[in-house]
């Protein structure tokens, strides 16, 4: 008898009791190599000895103060390294204590802005399908995860959207690279002028999309013509990287391999590393100064943003990864990661294709990869994935709906940034023999 209200209150948990590097460890004593990070969350592992210490110090000192109150030296330390790591003049940091919460600060930021600045007909926001931004109801309603959306669509706010940066399915035979971002960019623009150039405060995108489709990345040039249509109609940009950024692909924040800057940028999970809640959205000079010479107050806020337990956890874990030098280690395994699951199924009749950046990684099954006929749906193949990887010791992140919210299956990995060679082997070979025993 559990009083817990669990996430899917129908299926009995095992209880987690201990976790060490990439290893998690249940109370029957059996260990699980955690090849997603619960979701892609734990990037360095758990147990690690310097992130616990940066927790123990800071709690000798102080755990908490209000925001309204008080700063804390940690969160000026923390926002002080994200922005000289941020890419083009994202100079300010406003924390929050997960990614739903730093959507929701940068959807509020955005208009605030524009109330700001005069131009109070902006309220239209743009997403993609197949595209998720978190559970809070603002969140819910720009994101495209329409599984997701469906219960709660009475009560979401109108947004708009168009379609996702899908190169395996929608990309069309003859189209080049240049070509496809060309007609998605010119998809947002008609989008624009369609609500009205001056009634659209902001497009959202995930850098590189994560649970809902399963790590796939834009093609080149797309977010760059993006961006040049949203500064054609003076409309925001918003990139997601909650689940995308802090190292996941291997560039501290993910949209500068694509050489873009946005005007808020959005992140959490790999932020803390798991170690403690907490997120950020990061946003311009522009829109910070609109706000600090205009009311010169942010109508938002919550109780923990800033909490300062959270962000000395934070510190230690950038601080780590950038002593340690775990980007090139991200880069290297997961060049390793796709190429050993493209050599294991290489033959196989039902995986379509293997895609992501850095450790990032997704495999989308079919039921002919010549065709990319998807799986049937009712037999809920990524559900039987995961529960079957986790017999054999693997924790994957796998979802349903990968087209339409309906249709098509795909598993997620986002192992730890401290993975060796032999981890990443044996995780492509618990995940073939988990694939081979559900599709037999």
């Amino acid at each position: 008898m559990t009083h817990v209200f669990h996430r899917n209150p129908k299926i009995s948990l095992k209880t987690a009791v201990a976790g060490q590097g990439i290893h998690l460890f249940d109370s029957d004593d059996k260990s699980y190599i955690d090849a997603c990070g619960g979701a892609a969350v734990s990037c360095l592992g758990h147990g690690h000895p310097a992130i616990i210490e940066a927790i123990k110090q800071q709690l000798d000192t102080i755990a908490y103060a209000h925001t309204s109150f008080f700063t804390t030296q940690v969160a000026e330390d923390l926002a002080d390294f994200l922005q000289q790591k941020a890419p083009g003049d994202l100079n300010h940091v406003y924390f929050v204590s997960g990614g739903s919460e730093a959507v929701e600060a940068a959807l509020k930021l955005a208009r605030q802005y524009f109330v700001e600045i005069g131009q109070t007909g902006r309220k239209h926001f743009i997403a993609r399908r197949q595209s998720y931004h978190g559970n809070t109801l603002g969140a819910l309603a720009i994101g495209g995860n329409a599984w997701r959306r469906q219960p709660f669509l009475p009560i979401l706010i109108e947004a708009h959207h168009v379609s996702p940066c899908y190169a395996y399915r929608d990309q069309h035979e003859h189209e080049t690279e240049e070509q496809y971002a060309s007609r998605l960019a010119k998809e947002l623009e008609d989008k624009i002028l369609e609500l009205g150039p001056d009634s659209v405060a902001a497009f959202v995108a995930e850098t590189v999309v994560g649970a809902t489709l399963g790590a796939v990345p834009p093609v080149k040039t797309y977010l760059k013509k993006i961006r040049e249509v949203c500064d054609k109609y003076g409309v925001l940009l918003i990139l997601d990287e909650v689940m995308s950024g802090m190292g996941r692909t291997g560039h501290l924040f993910a949209c500068e391999e694509d050489g873009v800057v946005p005007d808020l940028i959005t992140i959490a999970k790999g932020l803390g590393a798991g170690y403690q809640p907490i997120g950020a959205t990061l946003c311009t000079d522009k829109i910070y100064d609109a706000i600090v010479n205009g009311s010169g107050f942010f109508q938002h806020g919550h109780t923990y943003i800033g909490h300062a337990t959270a962000c000395a956890a934070s510190l230690a874990v950038q601080k780590t990864i950038q002593e340690q030098n775990l980007l090139a280690n991200v880069l290297a395994r997961g060049e390793q990661l796709r190429a050993e699951l493209r050599q294991a199924f290489a033959n196989h009749a039902h995986i379509g294709d293997i895609r992501g950046r850095g450790l990032f990684t997704g495999v989308e099954l079919v039921q002919d990869r010549d065709t990319k006929a998807p799986l049937d749906p009712t037999q809920k193949t990524h559900a039987k994935i995961k529960a079957n990887a986790k017999e054999n010791g693997l924790l994957v992140y796998p979802m349903g709906g990968t087209i339409d919210g309906r249709q098509g299956d795909h598993i997620l990995l986002a192992p730890p940034f401290i993975c060796t060679e032999e981890d990443i082997s044996e995780i492509v070979n618990r995940l073939l023999s988990t694939v081979n025993q559900v599709l037999r």
